[in-house]
C-alpha cells in the first residue's frame, strides 16, 4: 500500500514537469524490430552511450539495476522482464548495472532469458556502491534500484525511480508514449 502511494505521489509530482517537456509527436512509423544486442562494460561515459541510443522517435526503456539487489532480481523471476521484452520487439531496452563496480550482470540476465533478446543492450556503470557512486544519470537523480524510465526522442516520458516495475503499468506507459497526441 505504501509503495503504491509513494509511486502515485512521485508520478503526481513529476507529471506536470514531464508534460511540459513533451512535444506533440508527428505520426509514428510502423514498429520494426529494435537493434541487436550490444554489450559494453567499463565505459568511460555510459551516460553518453545511453543518450545516443535514446534519440529515436520510438520509445526506449532504460532500466537501472544491480546484481546484488533483491528487488531487481525479483522483477526477472517467472520470466518478468524476458516476457515483457519479447512482447515488445519494436522497443529498445537498455539495462544499465549501477553501484556494482562495473559488473554488467550478463550471467544473471542470461539466466533469466534477457541477455540474448535482440532488442536488449547491456551496459555497466563503472562506479561501486560507495566509491564513484552514481548519483545522477542523464542529468536525472538516481537514488534507488531498480529504476525504470521510458524515453522518447531523448526525453523522459515516464520515470519510476523507486522499486519494482509492474509490467501492465509499463506496457501502458509504452503504449501512451507511442500514441499520437
Amino acid at each position: 500500500m505504501f509503495r503504491s502511494l509513494l509511486l502515485a505521489a512521485t508520478f503526481a509530482l513529476l507529471a506536470p514537469a514531464l508534460r511540459a517537456q513533451s512535444t506533440s509527436p508527428s505520426a509514428l512509423p510502423s514498429p520494426s524490430p529494435a537493434p541487436a544486442v550490444a554489450i559494453a562494460t567499463g565505459a568511460s561515459s555510459v551516460d553518453d552511450q545511453v543518450k545516443a541510443l535514446v534519440q529515436g522517435p520510438d520509445p526506449t526503456v532504460v532500466h537501472l539495476w544491480a546484481t546484488w539487489c533483491g528487488n531487481c532480481v525479483s522483477e526477472m523471476k517467472e520470466g518478468g522482464w524476458a516476457k515483457f521484452i519479447a512482447a515488445n520487439p519494436q522497443t529498445k531496452f537498455i539495462f544499465v548495472t549501477v553501484w556494482d563496480g562495473g559488473k554488467e550482470g550478463k550471467d544473471l540476465l542470461t539466466k533469466h532469458g534477457i541477455a540474448e533478446l535482440p532488442n536488449v543492450t547491456i551496459l555497466a556503470h563503472p562506479g561501486g556502491r560507495k566509491e564513484n557512486r552514481l548519483t545522477t544519470f542523464m542529468d536525472i537523480p538516481v537514488t534507488w534500484t531498480p529504476t525504470t524510465w521510458v524515453l522518447r526522442k531523448g526525453r523522459v516520458a515516464y520515470a519510476l525511480n523507486y522499486g519494482e516495475i509492474r509490467f501492465p503499468m509499463l506496457q501502458q506507459m509504452l503504449d501512451d508514449s507511442r500514441a499520437k497526441w
